[in-house]
């Protein structure tokens, strides 16, 4: 096995791990990959020696189109705030009016 690369997390290190496989390369994970604190630490990721090349460009393929992908709207159901802020008036208004209406008139 030949160290391909090292990666921050075990989250990090088994997405990578789950790509590879998904082309048919096995993989093994050393470092922090489990222990009293999983997902902290760096894990190696290591590939047998033929399939090194082949994972590299995967992972740099992956990597390229990564930047092509447009980021998503952070906040896509967010109402616009004036909108917001007619809504909050109409309701005062609806509500000031339906009392003012079921007030005693004397």
């Amino acid at each position: 096995m030949v160290h391909l690369v090292s990666v921050g997390s075990s989250f990090h290190a088994r997405v990578i791990a789950a790509r590879l496989g998904s082309d048919g390369i096995p993989t093994e994970l050393r470092g922090a990959v489990d222990g009293p604190y999983p997902g902290m630490g760096q894990v190696d990721v290591y590939v047998r020696g033929d399939d090194a090349e082949v994972a590299r460009e995967l992972l740099l393929v992956d990597e390229v189109e990564s930047v092509f992908e447009p980021e998503p709207d952070p906040t896509p159901y967010r109402i616009p705030v004036l909108a917001a802020w007619i809504a909050v008036i109409a309701v005062v208004a609806v509500a000031t009016t339906w009392m003012a209406r079921s007030l005693p008139s004397g």
